[in-house]
């Protein structure tokens, strides 16, 4: 397989209905807010973690042969029960940062530590993500209701849950992938290939409770022929521009994706794409896209 070669940069979008996309544990899980701004977060480790949980349970890294995930639960050997710590993980693979290397997608992909007895290893993961933030303000609703037992045996009155959603959210990941720190891990173009798609079917695939009702809206990428180059700041450059007359956003389909500040900058800096690859949801009116 070729190795990954030249540098690319990524805008990731997908959208939240009625759900948490991720929980702030300094603050009863709530869904994490920016204060000032009002903006919905999400952080880069949720994302990883979506993308993870998909390569592992459908795309065929779960184990087996020269495919698997170093960054998952796994059952200490030691204490029945148990979790493994990541100094045990290592040993899975004879503490042979080669063979981790070469079996982890996740490694070739994020980097980690790869804590070992006589050595560590500290590996740069060519894909970098920002912290993903909503487009717009949202509000976070807080649901209360009654659970299906009793708060202990014998008692008559049920236990009572509480539950903090976002009524909706679009939410922007940026991230760029780095062909040097690419060649220390030894990432392939099909592993970048399988990292985008685990990013879109993962995220579609999130069916838990906390979790259903995430949707991929549209991924863009963009391939740069100059090295070293890239844009910056792809989610500084979109907008979604609601309809007229629309006042509480609560779907994709009441406004418009505007692109025009992307094509814009790619206009100022044609002479270092080589190529890009838009990928919309059906439902997804977008604008400003001249390419």
């Amino acid at each position: 397989m070729s190795l990954f070669d030249q540098r690319e940069e990524f805008l990731f979008l997908y959208d939240v209905t009625m759900a948490n996309p991720n929980g702030d544990p300094n603050d009863e899980n709530k869904p994490r807010l920016d204060q000032g701004s009002g903006r919905n977060l999400v952080t880069d480790v949720r994302l990883k973690r979506t993308i993870r949980d998909h390569l592992f349970d459908a795309m065929g890294h779960h184990g087996g042969g020269d495919r698997d995930i170093f960054v998952r639960q796994t059952e200490s050997k030691k204490t029945a029960g148990g979790l493994q710590d990541g100094k045990a993980r290592t040993k899975d693979f004879d503490e042979d940062r080669d063979t981790i290397l070469k079996r982890c997608i996740d490694i070739r992909l994020f980097g980690g530590v790869l804590p070992m007895d006589k050595n560590s290893f500290k590996f740069t993961g060519p894909v970098q993500i920002k912290m993903g933030q909503s487009l717009h303000r949202v509000e976070i609703m807080e649901l209360r209701g009654t659970g299906a037992f009793a708060s202990k045996d014998g008692a008559k009155q049920n236990t009572f849950r509480e539950e903090a959603v976002v009524p909706y959210s679009l939410i922007a990941f940026y991230g760029v992938i780095n062909e040097n720190a690419a060649r220390h891990t030894g990432l392939t173009r099909d592993d970048v290939d399988q990292f985008y798609t685990a990013m879109w079917d993962g995220t579609k695939n999130l069916l838990s409770r906390s979790k259903m009702g995430h949707m991929p809206r549209l991924l863009l990428r963009l391939r740069y022929k100059t090295p070293n180059f890239f844009l910056g700041d792809l989610d500084h450059l979109v907008q979604f521009d609601l309809n007229p007359g629309e006042k509480v956003l609560r779907r994709i389909d009441q406004g418009t994706l505007n692109l025009s500040g992307i094509s814009a900058a790619l206009a100022r800096h044609n002479d270092h794409l080589a190529d890009f690859e838009l990928r919309a949801d059906d439902r997804v009116k977008v604008t400003g896209w001249n390419r």
